[in-house]
């Protein structure tokens, strides 16, 4: 096959636009460092105590919206701190090798509801929202996922009916982070059917003081203890006209453009875990001495961990790429999956061995092995499932469809 037929077909391959070779600013760098030492000084202290409670801290999203980690790839105008995705990601990593719990407020705050709102929302609706995500003093969430809707969000039931001067909330959506203590978030509904996905519109709502929505914790979940997930029922909700998120039935390409943001924030999230899975297995490695000797000169041993390593070296790499194409205004759609993919899988990978390099130890709570192993499945799920990246890379790698 000539070279040229062959990129036609599959430039993903062999196009030398997106090659990227750097290091890390001076200042994002500190932006590691600030991120490391909140994890270290204000998270992993409480962290036992809180994960037994399925305890979250409203304060500390005050303290993390403080530290601009709510403020990146916003416009400066509209409270955005000059920083971009990669910093969002870098930050992102740090809190998750702590606790993966922690780091889901960078979605819920900021790549979710905020960058959504600046982006497609009316200077009212930035004016009233946004200070609030970014500054961390209220909670933000976004609800796409219903009991039957997860990975076709054509597929939801939830609806808006217009009644003139208000739109009427039916319906009810499930695993949402933040339901039931979240102060305003996005929400996505039906306006017409008829139209499938072209019939989806996206409004901003406010749970707490919604008539005809109840909003209920889910608290029978396998990790993520200090994150709060829940569930929202609508029985003809009123939510006023000005809540609509830009045009009418536009909500499917908001949606869409809104899962590229939250999936790097998911994908810089997993990195976090592999990371911290990795660097416990390590240090338990060198201390643990079998056969007159540290673990961690036995071969079988030093497999694992060199597997580990090169797997979330690996994906550390194509998260920073994604997250940088970005920043740079380029396609990014592909990348983002691939980093979001390999991320998720090294870090399930990577808590898996993790637990047997700890052997007994690993499965019992006192260690933070077990934590590990629990909050990482949850990445092979959240924001688009590692099948759904499959789909997303095989039919843009095999030209099917186009990189945006």
């Amino acid at each position: 096959m000539k070279a040229s037929r062959w990129k036609k077909i599959n430039p993903y391959y062999l196009s030398k636009r997106h090659n990227m070779f750097f290091e890390l600013t001076e200042e994002q760098r500190l932006v590691q460092d600030t991120a490391r030492r909140f994890a270290l000084e204000d998270i992993a202290p409480t962290l036992e105590e809180e994960e037994c409670n399925h305890e979250f801290r409203l304060e500390r999203v005050a303290r993390m919206g403080e530290l601009g980690f709510f403020s990146c790839a916003l416009p400066e105008a509209l409270g955005g701190n000059g920083m971009g995705f990669l910093e969002s990601a870098l930050m992102a990593e740090q809190v998750a090798q702590v606790s993966a719990s922690w780091r889901l407020p960078f979605n819920m705050q900021n790549l979710g509801p905020a960058l959504s709102v600046a982006k497609f929302g009316t200077p009212e609706q930035q004016e009233k929202y946004l200070p609030g995500w970014i500054n961390g003093t209220k909670i933000g969430f976004f609800a796409m996922t219903e009991p039957d809707t997860g990975s076709d969000v054509a597929s939801m039931k939830t609806h808006a009916i217009d009644k003139g001067d208000h739109f009427e909330l039916h319906g009810n959506k499930m695993w949402i982070s933040n339901a039931h203590i979240g102060d305003a978030g996005l929400l996505y509904a039906y306006t017409d059917r008829e139209l499938g996905n072209k019939g989806i519109s996206c409004f901003i709502i406010e749970p707490k003081t919604l008539a005809g929505c109840t909003a209920r914790p889910i608290e029978t979940k396998l990790g993520l203890h200090c994150s709060p997930t829940g569930e929202f029922v609508f029985a003809g909700a009123k939510i006023p006209k000005s809540a609509l998120l830009g045009k009418l039935n536009d909500g499917f390409k908001m949606c869409m453009w809104q899962l590229g943001n939250t999936r790097i924030g998911c994908a810089a999230g997993a990195l976090g875990v592999a990371g911290g899975a990795l660097q416990l297995a390590i240090d338990y490695a060198n201390e643990r001495k079998q056969f007159g000797k540290p673990i961690a000169k036995h071969q079988m041993i030093q497999a694992q961990i060199a597997d580990m390593v090169v797997e979330h070296q690996a994906a550390q790499l194509l998260v920073y790429k994604a997250a940088w194409l970005k920043d740079q205004g380029k396609p990014n759609q592909y990348e983002t999956s691939v980093a979001k993919l390999a991320a998720a899988e090294a870090a399930v990978h990577a808590a898996n061995e993790c637990m047997k390099i700890f052997g007994s130890y690993g499965y019992s709570t006192e260690y933070p092995a077990e934590r590990f192993y629990r909050d990482a499945k949850s990445l092979q799920v959240v924001e688009g499932t590692s099948n759904i990246q499959r789909v997303i890379i095989a039919g843009m790698a095999c030209g099917h469809s186009s990189n945006r």
